[in-house]
């Protein structure tokens, strides 16, 4: 992906106004907390969610709900790259099946997934399987989509040359359309993580017994705030680090 050159100057500014963003969003949450707008106990002070923060990451079962959710996500994230990759080569490289299917992968796409969430659950339970499974169908649109694009733009003249070498099914995915996808791949396991996360932490939300939006909506039922917010942190946090690292991953190998 070709990257904009930033001046020294422009690159100083960026930083201060990233830096100081999150500073007078504390300062004015600290003003809301103190000021006694609104119903006690709905916006705690800073110190008291720093508070609860550090209590659910020094304790043990925090992490117990944590790799319950992290595994949801990469399971479920895997099996939507996997797919969505699969069905994206094999109907952007047919153009007449790209066409008929487009419509329909358009259109669910668009759906909000969590009306998939019953159906999800009669089949593989309440448990982590069916949070995966949910995870899975909301990452695996963006990526077909995404693939079957990238694959219909691959030039022709690569598609021909290939035809003419009498290059194997195997081959001319590996040699010319694999190499042509770098971009559009990671361009949609992008977007797909995104709802992947949304998808899997609304399940653990609806109905679930384990993980960070279990976690987060046993403490809003209990009218622990402060804990709520912590875990709100810790679910913000790990997503800031997997899109940084989705970030690198985009920069190194997306050259388009």
């Amino acid at each position: 992906m070709a990257q904009t050159r930033i001046d020294p100057k422009m690159r100083r500014q960026v930083l201060t106004l990233q830096v100081l963003t999150p500073v007078v969003l504390i300062i004015l949450w600290e003003l809301i907390a103190r000021s006694g707008l609104l119903y006690e106990g709905v916006v705690p002070t800073t110190l008291e969610v720093v508070r609860a923060f550090w209590g659910e990451i020094t304790s043990p079962a925090l992490y117990h709900h944590y790799g319950i959710t992290l595994m949801e996500l990469f399971g479920g994230f895997i099996i939507a790259t996997i797919t969505g990759v699969v069905v994206g080569v094999a109907l952007g490289s047919r153009p007449f099946a790209s066409r008929v299917a487009d419509p329909f992968l358009s259109s669910l796409a668009t759906t909000p997934k969590i009306i998939f969430l019953p159906v999800v659950m009669l089949m593989f339970g309440i448990g982590p399987e069916s949070k995966v499974a949910l995870g899975a169908l909301a990452g695996f649109f963006p990526i077909a989509l995404s693939t079957m694009a990238g694959t219909l733009g691959v030039r022709p003249v690569l598609v021909n040359v290939g035809k003419v070498l009498n290059l194997s099914r195997w081959q001319m995915l590996t040699k010319i359309y694999l190499p042509s996808l770098v971009g559009p791949i990671i361009r949609g396991m992008r977007l797909g993580l995104g709802v992947t996360v949304i998808a899997i932490l609304l399940g653990e939300i609806k109905l679930s017994n384990a993980g960070l939006g279990f976690l987060a909506i046993e403490y809003y039922n209990s009218f622990h705030i402060a804990n709520m917010y912590s875990i709100l942190i810790i679910i913000f946090l790990t997503a800031l680090i997997i899109n940084a690292a989705m970030s690198y991953i985009s920069q190194r190998f997306d050259r388009s």
